[in-house]
């Protein structure tokens, strides 16, 4: 069969009746599909430029809101909480300024042939002291504990006896402050402001028995001695620990301190550890410099009596035992053949274990005795004996057990008064 692409067809009037109905009905529905199309366009645009209207409207309105000061919503409660701790604390959180008295030196330059040769081109310079300037040397932090000025900080932050202090309040404000007492056992010192013009905002003391480990703490101090009031926050990271801190000339073993990873910087020393109550549960004092983020402080109940003690008595006094000891563990005990593992092992290197006129030698104490407990507390590594010991005062009436060679004995001391 022969295909012709161009033959012609003969049409009959039926099937060109039904080509016409078929033409106007596909006419009609582009019609009525353009129609639709449209008014759906329209209501569709009309609710789209309603909802972006009201978006851009509320975003000019927010950044209208930022830019008329109007303060940031915390996102979530414990974010409310520190800001809201933060806010209430820092009026009474000071930074303490050092400063002292240091000579201003005048270069002058000298002919090192004392002229003879003539005019010499060679000049050595030299140095002499021309009068003496105050300047700040150092920094820390403190905060305010009574309406009438008087300041917690770190001994080792108020340690220079030729130095001055000035307080420099968080509005600003500074005022001098002398230093009423430092703590004989612990790094803590506790200054007065020198004005009778101002009533201070005061910081509350927490508990620090009841603080646990992953519990959030704000730390606010004087950082690197030059930020006032920089806030951090972390979690307590430890309990109880024991680390030998170290500055300038001063080394010291801290006992039963709070680690924490809130940034405490040089600088923070002396200011508080806060809890979301606002309250004061610890003050920094140490860093760890081979470390990030671990800090220590000092727990506020280690502190709360020496505290009540300047405010009634203008001092701070501990109870005196009188002896050096070792406290006593599995090693101590193989490597000197003793018959016990705990206890304080009256002992030193250095000269006599017994202090000369103290309440261990009014009692009897006598050197290579093991006090096992004080008062039924049994003395361990945990639980030394000047940690049991500052539970008292002086003149208190305590019992030693005490093992001197095989014998246990029971000895009574009257506690001295150890003081500045």
């Amino acid at each position: 069969m022969n295909l012709n692409l161009f033959s012609k067809t003969t049409v009959s009037p039926s099937a060109r009746q039904g080509s016409v109905k078929l033409f106007f009905t596909a006419i009609l529905i582009i019609f009525l599909s353009f129609f639709f199309g449209f008014v759906g366009g329209i209501a569709a645009s009309y609710y789209f430029d309603s909802q972006i209207g009201d978006y851009f409207l509320g975003l000019r309105d927010t950044v209208s809101n930022q830019t008329n000061g109007q303060i940031y919503q915390p996102q979530t409660s414990q974010e409310e909480r520190i800001i809201s701790a933060v806010k209430e604390v820092s009026p009474a959180v000071v930074s303490i300024i050092i400063s002292k008295d240091l000579p201003i030196l005048e270069e002058y330059f000298v002919d090192p042939f004392d002229g003879l040769f003539g005019p010499s081109p060679f000049q050595i310079p030299q140095y002499r002291q021309k009068g003496t300037e105050k300047q700040e040397v150092g920094g820390g932090t403190g905060f305010i504990i009574s309406a009438d000025g008087m300041v917690v900080t770190n001994k080792h932050v108020v340690s220079d006896a030729e130095a001055d202090y000035t307080v420099l309040t968080n509005d600003s404000k500074k005022y001098p402050a002398k230093v009423l007492a430092k703590d004989p056992v612990q790094d803590l010192a506790v200054l007065k402001i020198e004005t009778d013009q101002e009533i201070f905002k005061t910081i509350g003391l927490g508990d620090s028995s009841k603080i646990q480990i992953g519990q959030t703490v704000i730390a606010i101090g004087n950082a690197l001695g030059e930020f006032k009031n920089t806030v951090s926050v972390g979690v307590i990271s430890g309990l109880g620990r024991t680390v030998t801190a170290s500055g300038g000339d001063q080394v010291e073993v801290l006992e039963d301190i709070i680690q924490t990873d809130a940034a405490i910087n040089r600088g923070n020393s002396g200011g508080p550890l806060l809890n979301l109550k606002g309250e004061v549960i610890g003050i920094n004092t140490a860093m760890a410099l081979e470390a990030d983020n671990i800090g220590f402080a000092i727990p506020i109940n280690k502190v709360k009596k020496a505290i009540e003690q300047v405010k009634s008595q203008g001092r701070i006094v501990y109870p005196l035992l009188g002896v050096s000891y070792v406290l006593i563990n599995e090693k101590i005990q193989q490597e000197n053949n003793l018959s016990v593992d705990y206890g304080a092992w009256v002992t030193s290197l250095e000269g006599s274990a017994i202090v000369p006129g103290s309440a261990a030698e009014k009692a009897g104490i006598k050197e290579k005795d093991i006090i096992l407990e004080l008062n039924n507390e049994k003395i361990t590594t945990s639980n030394s004996l000047s940690k049991i010991i500052l539970q008292y005062s002086p003149n208190d009436t305590v019992s030693l057990k005490i093992l001197r060679g095989k014998e246990e004995m029971i000895i009574t001391a009257v506690l001295g008064e150890r003081k500045e």
